[in-house]
């Protein structure tokens, strides 16, 4: 066994950084240096007088530890504070800007420096803060939430670069209005009931020993919500927005007011050799009130059966019949080999992480699932999906190789189940990238007559009709999904974005852009399309910045490669982007 000689301790870390620093230095080298020589003294003085110690301050960046959480985030403040003093003696454009985010999490200790994640992911959450603002860690807020006359916003979990385990992020709301609150939804009224039965199915709880096994509870609560999804006469939030209470403790009243809903699902699963244990409950979010509850003690083989059972449970307990159609939809369909099962889902995990490693991880467990079931045709639509990260990553050697291998992966997926949504989905967004705007419609559509409920295919069906020139029509939709998806991911934001670029309504596409990098910092979408918002606005101070953030992100990114690529049928189009891109300076 290795022994590790160096130390390691507990501690809160807040780092921060100047938020357009590289426009200030080109704009006025001698004037930004003096500044912020001023601003490092200021927070440096701060930062000692709460207890604090400053690890290290290259460039516009600082590092500091503090040993208590408290006095880290009070510190934030009174930095903020401060500094929002001090700009306003300044011209708007000399201005400098602070972002801080805070993190308590363990370290390595190497004489007078950290290293660790948790310096990285204190860096990361500064990435999420906007100018003047401070965001914190789940593990910062569950210590200072009782303890400070704050107010603080659930921004969401973040997949954030290089840890592995999302992070839950918090914005903190000073009294003093350094920051005016922001929802990251695109929701601005609370959300009404649908005139449906409106449903959301919540992370089952792994209860099983092993936390390697939450790959398993999260398959079984996304294959309920794909099976009821199915269901026309249902209103079923999407994935992505169930998921963001992964973890928590939740209150079913506050849950059905953020998502919209009447009822919610929640249960949980406790796997022990090859028994299964699944307890599930359905709630009316206005009363409380168990509609239904139930638990289920089955081998492991019949998993399927207990899935379409409790589907069927639901359906019944909210008082929906089904058509003949979509009684055939929604039984768990898949494999009936279980390690084949096992491999796909550990392949979703995987594929959600959103890097080159995760990717080709994913591609191995799907090979492995195939392998094991050669009609397993919701393995093989998957494993299309990871050559289109391939595509759309910059990863392939050979895109137009790896664009014909999803083609293939899609129609073998669709031969063995023709009413797989997301094979739809996926051979839709190959017909897109070929520029068969048509036969890419008529797959949306697909996708969403065998899963009304499903925010990707009017997603889909939204992109393609913006490419397509139909941009007005893809707001509507974009919108529709937003409903579906109340705290969607932020393609969906950059989506809306694009659509109201090319309808000229630059204020939306900002907003709208800006919640997307919010949710995603390195969204190379959204700085582009940001970019040529603040461009065509004539906010050129504005649109610099956003193209050295494009830079920063793809230093190979240029004109010529987005209208190559960007599958916009009309040029008129893609000239809105490259008109004021080329005028910031983009080549």
């Amino acid at each position: 066994m290795v022994s590790e000689h160096f130390k390691r301790k507990l501690t809160a870390i807040l780092s921060a950084d100047v938020q357009g620093f590289s426009r200030l230095m080109e704009d006025d080298e001698a004037a930004t240096v003096r500044t912020l020589t001023a601003c490092r003294e200021m927070i440096g003085n701060i930062i000692k007088k709460r207890r604090g110690r400053v690890v290290d301050s290259p460039g516009d960046n600082l590092l500091a530890e503090f040993a208590s959480v408290v006095d880290a985030v009070q510190c934030a403040v009174e930095i903020q504070e401060k500094l929002k003093a001090s700009n306003a003696e300044l011209p708007d454009h000399r201005r400098m800007a602070f972002r801080i985010g805070i993190n308590l999490g363990d370290v390595i200790v190497e004489q007078e420096r950290i290293y660790g994640d948790g310096v990285n992911i204190a860096a990361r959450i500064e990435g999420l803060s906007k100018g003047g603002g401070i965001c914190i860690s789940g593990t910062v807020h569950e210590h200072v939430k009782n303890k400070l006359a704050l107010g603080y916003d659930f921004l969401g979990e973040y997949q954030v670069k290089n840890i592995s385990e999302p992070v839950r992020v918090h914005r903190v709301r000073m009294e003093s209005g350094v920051e005016e609150s922001e929802n990251v939804s695109d929701q601005t009224e609370a959300l009404k009931l649908p005139e449906k039965p409106s449903i959301a199915v919540l992370p089952f709880v792994n209860l099983s020993q092993d936390p390697q096994q939450e790959y398993f509870s999260d398959g079984i609560t996304e294959g309920i919500i794909t099976s009821i999804s199915k269901v026309g006469d249902l209103f079923v939030i999407a994935r992505t927005s169930s998921f963001k209470y992964k973890g928590r403790a939740v209150d079913v009243q506050q849950v059905g007011r953020e998502l919209g809903v009447r009822y919610v699902m929640e249960g949980s699963i406790q796997r022990s050799g090859e028994r299964i244990r699944i307890t599930a409950q359905l709630v009316d979010t206005k009363t409380e009130h168990h509609l239904w509850a139930e638990r289920y003690d089955r081998d492991l083989k019949d998993i399927f059966a207990v899935q379409d059972e409790i589907t069927m449970k639901i359906i019944t307990a909210m008082q929906v019949k089904l058509t003949e159609g979509e009684q055939a939809r929604i039984s768990a369909k898949g494999t009936k080999n279980l390690e084949s099962y096992e491999k796909y889902l550990q392949g979703i995990q995987y594929i959600r992480r959103f890097n080159l490693e995760g990717n080709v991880l994913a591609r191995q467990m799907l090979e492995e699932a195939i392998a094991l079931d050669a009609e397993y045709a919701m393995a093989y639509g998957l494993l299309g999906w990871t050559h289109l990260m391939d595509v759309w990553l910059g990863w392939s050697k050979s895109p137009p190789t790896s664009i014909e291998q999803v083609y293939k992966l899609a129609q073998k997926a669709l031969t063995l189940d023709d009413t797989l949504a997301e094979s739809h989905n996926l051979l839709g967004r190959i017909y897109l990238l070929k520029r068969q705007y048509e036969k890419a419609i008529a797959e949306a559509e697909l996708v969403i007559a065998s899963e009304p409920n499903a925010a990707f295919g009017i997603f889909l069906l939204a992109e393609t009709l913006m490419y397509a020139g139909r941009s007005g029509e893809a707001i509507l939709l974009f919108k529709k999904a937003f409903r579906l998806d109340p705290f969607p991911p932020s393609h969906l934001f950059h989506g809306l974005g694009a659509s109201y670029l090319l309808t000229g309504q630059y204020n939306e596409v900002i907003a709208a852009c800006r919640k997307a990098i919010r949710l995603s910092p390195d969204s190379l979408f959204a700085h582009i399309i940001l970019a040529a918002a603040y461009g065509s606005a004539d906010r050129d101070e504005e649109a610099l910045a956003e193209i050295a953030e494009v830079h920063r992100i793809n230093p190979q990114f240029s004109l010529e490669f987005l209208a190559k690529t960007w599958p916009y049928k009309n040029k008129a189009d893609v000239e809105k982007y490259v008109a004021p891109l080329r005028k910031a300076g983009l080549k």
